[in-house]
């Protein structure tokens, strides 16, 4: 072997080190960028071919260069991405059950991820546009610049900057309540699924009006699911056990639920509260209903 193809393999070991060292990173950002553990690894994985194939030689910071790859790897998988198929039938029993999604390659470590995210985090990216999504995630997650995220969504800095800010608003969103008000009603919300959870039908007696009432909408009643519930002994065994796959939420400005395995939205509780009771559930599980619902994550 000569000298020169020991250099290329040094050069080649060198890159491939590097790329492990950056691997970790670069998943988290095709994750948040893509909603799923599968994808990000094939986005990452077509990352590391392009590096392969790729003069590096002139490259001074190959992490952001692997970053800048990524991005561009993932935001073309966003635009090819086929629109969501309808899920009324899964939705119907998740929206209490939180089932499991057999479509995640690792269940568990998918599961984790997204709860290390956040769901309703991943639920609200999901609204978002391909572009409005790459410049919050890298900007916002990850501090890449303005001036590094522009050419990738081929707008201006500025323009990148109002993208993120658009998406910054969707994300964290606003609720007419006052603080106390949205804070207590959270914790409503909260000690509800704690409740449903942990199979504690007491706790969950404790926490629903003696007349609440939980209703479903046509999507779960055309799959087998009773339209209405009534009273807190009824409404209380329907939950107890679920609500694995769950979060709190902004739903329309007031404090609900996501119902998202792995962070893929299925379901969406409204909640309606008085006198720090839950007087009314409503289980929106059609998927254009849930698209037109305006989303945000509770920030602590």
């Amino acid at each position: 072997m000569d000298r020169h193809t020991d250099t290329h393999v040094d050069i080649d070991n060198w890159l491939a080190q590097r790329f492990e060292a950056e691997r970790p990173r670069l998943r988290a950002v095709a994750y948040r960028m893509l909603g799923s553990l599968a994808e990000a690894d094939d986005a990452v994985q077509e990352v590391w071919l392009h590096l392969s194939r790729s003069d590096t030689s002139e490259v001074a910071n190959l992490g952001g260069w692997l970053t800048t790859v990524t991005a561009r790897v993932c935001l073309n998988m966003l635009h090819a991405r086929k629109s969501r198929r309808e899920e009324s039938l899964e939705a119907s029993e998740a929206v209490t059950a939180g089932t499991s999604d057999e479509r995640a390659g690792d269940p568990e470590q998918e599961m984790l991820l997204a709860d290390s995210v956040g769901l309703a985090l991943l639920v609200v990216l999901d609204t978002l546009t391909p572009a409005e999504r790459l410049a919050f995630v890298l900007h916002d997650i990850f501090a890449v610049p303005f001036e590094e995220i522009a050419p990738l969504v081929e707008r201006s800095p500025a323009a990148a900057r109002q993208l993120a800010s658009r998406a910054r608003r969707r994300v964290r969103g606003k609720s007419p309540l006052q603080d106390e008000d949205l804070a207590a009603s959270r914790e409503v919300v909260e000690a509800f699924l704690t409740a449903a959870r942990t199979g504690n039908f007491d706790a969950l007696l404790a926490v629903l009006d003696p007349e609440v009432t939980l209703h479903y909408d046509a999507a779960a009643i055309a799959a087998g699911v009773p339209g209405e519930l009534h009273g807190a002994a009824a409404v209380a065994k329907r939950f107890a056990g679920t609500a694995q796959a769950t979060q709190p939420v902004l739903v329309n400005g007031a404090v609900g639920v996501v119902v998202a395995p792995y962070g893929r939205l299925l379901g969406v509780l409204e909640v309606s509260i008085r006198h720090g009771k839950i007087t009314a559930i409503s289980a929106i599980s059609d998927p254009a209903h849930l698209r037109r619902l305006r989303l945000s994550v509770l920030t602590d």
